[in-house]
């Protein structure tokens, strides 16, 4: 397998610095299990665990919880992204594991993690800190329509992760 860096230092062991797009390659804070296995993970009757809400019946959203459907989702740049058209539900532990956003261009939707948002009930929007909005276009999509694969999860998950480390620059710096 081919590493997409090279070593910042001649020496074994040299640490590695990426060539290409770090977030895309799962380089470091971006990194994903390229052997998991990429099929659904399933609930104990066979079913898809993880799938659109517009595609289930009986599942809504509580009342006194804001509702992200419709709202546009801004980027740790203030940019906006796109705007939030679908939910994800696990049906094992009832909860919203991704949000479906439309891209703005009209080139299709991708899905958002709902561990890496902050939703903003009265300015009506989705806020992701880990990416600016040019690099929502860029993150990993399913094969399919109405299921996620548990690689297809992992690249996502990983795509956001180091997001926090790659989206900009001036994050690759030391703290101290």
């Amino acid at each position: 397998m081919s590493i997409p860096a090279r070593p910042t230092a001649s020496h074994p062991g040299a640490a590695l610095e990426p060539t290409g797009n770090p977030m895309k390659d799962g380089m470091g804070a971006a990194a994903w299990a390229t052997d998991r296995a990429d099929r659904p993970d399933l609930t104990h009757d066979g079913r898809p665990r993880i799938q659109p809400m517009s595609r289930l019946s009986g599942f809504t959203i509580e009342s006194r919880d804001p509702d992200p459907r419709g709202m546009k989702v801004v980027g740790a740049d203030g940019g906006v992204a796109g705007v939030v058209t679908d939910l994800w539900i696990d049906l094992a532990e009832p909860q919203v594991r991704f949000m479906t956003m439309e891209l703005p261009d009209g080139t299709g939707s991708v899905l958002i993690p709902n561990g890496f948002v902050k939703i903003k009930r009265a300015a009506g929007e989705v806020r992701v800190q880990a990416l600016y909005a040019e690099h929502f276009a860029d993150i990993p999509r399913p094969k399919a329509a109405d299921q996620i694969t548990l690689l297809e999860e992992d690249r996502i998950y990983g795509y956001f992760a180091g997001g926090y480390r790659y989206a900009d620059p001036s994050r690759l710096d030391p703290l101290f």
